[in-house]
């Protein structure tokens, strides 16, 4: 597994799956996820809307995945994935760490060879960067998939040093 850390607009790679930082209603919203739809189209939107009258009608639960299509995006699938909200009262770093596990897990059984993946939970969500470099890249690392080519695709400066140094 090659793991690269790259700065810019994961909207923009050309890769198998692309995962989105995704709220439970699958319906889009800020950051990344208004990105990922914004730039893929109605498809995706539709896709999810789909998923909502189907087994996610609660939502989709923090710390899973689920696959759409990607509509105009240069990608076959987005993943779309709900990290934690950050609590310095509470452990989440499991959930966290599950989002991308089981970002891989279900790109691995969808035959995807590379994968993008934002900072999950370090936006809107108040995840402190140095933490969740290090659990992201560590949950990467102990995954079990044959993904070959892993990215993460950060968009600020505070991201992508941290992410950075958790890869050494």
């Amino acid at each position: 597994m090659d793991i690269r850390i790259l700065s810019g607009d994961i909207t923009k790679q050309r890769v198998d799956a692309i995962v989105n930082a995704a709220n439970s209603s699958l319906l889009g919203g800020g950051g990344v996820d208004g990105a990922i739809h914004r730039a893929g189209g109605p498809a995706i939107l539709a896709e999810c809307q789909e998923l909502r009258r189907g087994q996610y009608g609660k939502g989709l639960p923090t710390g899973q995945a689920v696959a759409t299509t990607a509509g105009r995006l240069d990608a076959d699938w987005v993943i779309h994935t709900v990290g934690p909200v950050y609590s310095p009262a509470e452990d989440r770093s499991a959930l966290l760490a599950s989002c991308y596990r089981e970002s891989l897990a279900l790109a691995d059984r969808l035959g995807a060879d590379s994968i993008a993946f934002p900072a999950v939970s370090a936006g809107v969500y108040g995840w402190p960067a140095a933490s969740a470099a290090a659990i992201a890249v560590a949950a990467v690392r102990e995954a079990e998939a044959s993904v070959a080519d892993v990215r993460f695709v950060l968009f600020t400066e505070e991201l992508l040093a941290a992410f950075q140094q958790a890869l050494g």
